[in-house]
């Protein structure tokens, strides 16, 4: 039986078909963004995905949760 993948990369399937990049990509915007913007809240950071790259809400939130959860592991 094929493992469930749940929580915010749930989503990533979607977000890579709906906007034509891998999540690496996104990723990699969102921790370019946050060097620039060292206090950027976890809000801040999904509305910014959404007005500069037309996200919608949860791709953007998914996105910015898994981000910074694998930022705080290493």
């Amino acid at each position: 039986m094929p493992e469930i993948t749940k929580g915010p990369a749930s989503y990533f399937p979607a977000i890579e078909a709906k906007y034509g990049h891998p999540v690496a990509h996104w990723q990699r915007l969102l921790r370019e963004h946050r060097a620039h913007h060292p206090d950027a809240r976890h809000t801040e950071q999904v509305a910014w995905l959404k007005s500069e790259h037309g996200m919608g809400h949860g791709h953007a939130n998914a996105l910015v949760a898994a981000t910074r959860a694998e930022d705080e592991r290493a």
